[in-house]
């Protein structure tokens, strides 16, 4: 979710297993990413065969002690599929279109700097190919750890976010490029409470939470902690510098529909599955989510890459890809995948400060995803 510096890492502090036991592959593979300099890692893999996790590193730099097993996790945007989910349950309920404007939801609300909400389609919202700026860069004044600790318990409206983004002009014309912006989900949010009369929270809560027993998925509001058990989160604002305790959210951005929701592994592959399997759209919807257009090379994600409607799909190297949506924030990732057959989650609880380091990283979770996911088969 953050387009803020990326972070580097502590040097290995122990790979966290057994040295009487050769470790699994995904153990391997959960050792090399604490070895790139990631705080603590944990993965959990379910597949018919059943379920298998990896640890490595720690939850606490002061303690030591490890990541835990499940323990809960911010998942950043992968909030994003769930109001995606939501908005397209109302789609086939009839309640609204894919096709509808903004404007004809939130009348006036998108205007200024270019920008026009009359223009744009819920479509165009969900697949960010509406050209929308985006407000995180206006509600992070100062990119420092002292930046974090003076502002994260600033807090503002889904209005005022999306006010602070009409400050900006539009990337493109709505429709003719693609252009990742948390904004959109800001107005996406906005228009399921002008459709439902409830926030998008109790909406995700009633219609994907409760009905797919996901006990220990929740989206906060503006609480600014996480519940036990949990690794602590660490980010590092400059290259070289020191990691900073970033487990309390930055509200922010951490309190709305585009990535405020925290969740444990093991429910965030339930819900992937459903979702994956039908279980939680009807098949005209779950078609227009899967839709994808591609992700441009400059966006970071693996080759491939294509964005649907609140969806990602990535190839596999063994054939076929997986759909998910990773997400992040100050200190931590979440990347889950599904290929419809198999699940995994793959939770970091640090960043680093530069871009080299984080890409680094990055790589290496979308390998260790692959290497799960195709041995799997």
């Amino acid at each position: 979710m953050v387009a803020a510096a990326s972070l580097v890492a502590l040097g290995p502090a122990g790979s966290g297993t057994a040295a009487t036991a050769r470790p699994s592959p995904l153990q391997q593979d959960t050792d090399a990413l604490h070895a790139e300099g990631v705080t603590g890692v944990s993965v959990t893999l379910e597949t018919p065969e059943g379920v298998r996790t990896a640890r490595s590193g720690v939850g606490d730099l002061s303690t030591g002690r490890p990541v835990p097993r499940n323990g809960y996790v911010r998942i950043g945007s992968t909030t994003k599929t769930f109001v995606a989910t939501v908005l397209l349950q109302l789609v086939g309920e009839g309640r609204l279109s894919l096709d509808d404007t903004v404007d004809s939801w939130l009348p006036g609300v998108v205007h200024g700097q270019g920008n026009d909400g009359r223009r744009i389609t819920l479509r165009q919202l969900l697949q960010h190919t509406s050209g929308l700026p985006d407000y995180v860069g206006d509600v992070v004044p100062d990119l420092s750890a002292a930046g974090y600790r003076e502002n994260r318990w600033t807090t503002y409206t889904s209005e005022e976010r999306v006010a602070f983004a009409m400050r900006h002009p539009p990337s493109f014309a709505p429709g003719t490029g693609w252009k990742y912006s948390n904004t959109n989900y800001l107005l996406v949010g906005m228009v399921i409470k002008a459709v439902t009369g409830h926030g998008w929270e109790q909406e995700v809560q009633d219609r994907i939470v409760r009905p797919l027993g996901l006990t220990h998925t929740f989206a906060p509001g503006n609480w600014p902690h996480i519940p036990g058990p949990h690794a602590r989160n660490y980010q590092q604002f400059e290259p070289g510098g020191a990691m900073t305790d970033t487990t309390i959210a930055y509200l922010p951005f951490d309190g709305d529909a585009d990535g405020s929701m925290i969740s444990t592994k093991e429910d965030t592959n339930r819900f992937f599955t459903a979702l994956v399997g039908g279980e939680l759209l009807a098949p005209a919807q779950l078609a227009e989510m899967q839709h994808t257009v591609e992700v441009p090379p400059d966006h970071g994600s693996p080759p491939g890459t294509r964005y649907g409607l609140g969806l990602e799909w990535t190839p596999l190297s063994c054939g076929g890809g997986y759909w998910g949506h990773s997400g992040n924030g100050f200190g931590y990732t979440a990347w889950p995948a599904s290929d419809g057959r198999s699940a995994i989650t793959v939770s970091l609880h640090s960043r680093p400060g530069d871009e080299d380091t984080e890409g680094r990283q990055l790589r290496d979770v979308a390998g260790l995803v692959d290497h799960a996911l195709c041995s799997s088969e």
